[in-house]
Parts: C-alpha cells; structure tokens; sequence
C-alpha cells in the first residue's frame, strides 16, 4: 500500500512540474498566487485581482461591511475549508482564484443568494481539491526541495483540468 501511495504522489508531483515546465516554455509563466494559510497577509494578487469585478462578490462585500476581517465562520454560514480565515479574504479567493482558475462564476459551485447550501456536485470538489494542495505542495517541497501548484495549475481556466499537452 505504501509504495503504491508513493507511485500516486509521484505521478501527482510529476504532473504538476510537467505542468509548470510546459507553462514557462510557451510563454505562461504566470501562476496565480494565493495562500491557503489564513494568517499569512494577502498577497498583492489578492488585494487586487485582475478579474473584473463580479456582482455577487460586490454584493456580498456590502453585506458584510464592517465584517470583513472577522473569521469567515462568524461572518458565512456553513464554513467548513476557510475557517479561521478573514470573511473578506474568502470573498477574494472566490473571486480572484477560483473564478479564473475555472473559468467559472459563482453560480458552478452556490446556489446564488444562498450561499450555504452543499446541493452542487462542484462545491464538494472545491473543498476536496483545496485539501489535496497542500499535500501536493508539501510532497513537491519534500521531494525537489520547491515549486507550488494551486488551481490554475492543473485547470488553466477550464473547469475539467488539461490532460492533454499543447502543440
């Protein structure tokens, strides 16, 4: 059992390089960074996405004015991955990470306007891929010593992630 986990994170880590590599040599260097920590400072790309602004998240930022450095579980109901995290940082993860990586909107994952609700096959995704980052960056750190793979890296804007290389 324990060699075939390491055979599936190597492939995993193999996957992911694979990925980058392909990405720096046609030009696409850019990764989308985001910190998964919740009490790491937002980074620069999450103070200022590059995505245009979405109206539900600007509707959503007005409603918890006041609120936003709050834990993202006293601000939204049924919190589960982004506890401990600030509720306006969760907004800016949706929409400056998500969103792009996916190439989606609000709607793949929530039941727009109620937010809460777990009926979409996509919102349980979401929060299974988010747990497995980490692991995979862990196992990339402890295999080559760096690199760091997020959403973007596997989706690149799509919502079913590329197995296949560019020609």
């Amino acid at each position: 059992m324990k060699k075939i986990k390491r055979t599936v994170s190597f492939a995993v880590i193999l996957a992911a390089v694979s990925l980058m590599l392909v990405a720096r040599q046609a030009g696409n260097s850019h990764v989308v960074a985001f910190s998964p920590d919740p009490t790491e400072p937002l980074t620069e790309w999450e103070q200022n996405p590059p995505a245009a602004q979405n109206p539900h998240i600007a509707e959503l930022e007005k409603k918890i004015a006041g609120q936003e450095n709050k834990p993202a579980e006293e601000v939204f109901k049924n919190i589960q991955i982004f506890k401990g995290m600030p509720a306006g940082r969760v907004l800016r993860v949706m929409a400056g990470a998500f969103g792009p990586a996916l190439g989606v909107d609000c709607s793949h994952c929530h039941t727009v306007g109620e937010w809460e609700k777990d009926d979409k096959e996509p919102k349980q995704t979401a929060r299974k891929m988010w747990i497995m980052m980490p692991k995979v960056n862990n196992l990339l750190k402890e295999t080559i010593g760096k690199g760091m793979v997020n959403c973007t890296t596997c989706h690149r804007g799509q919502v079913k992630p590329a197995l296949n290389l560019p020609k």
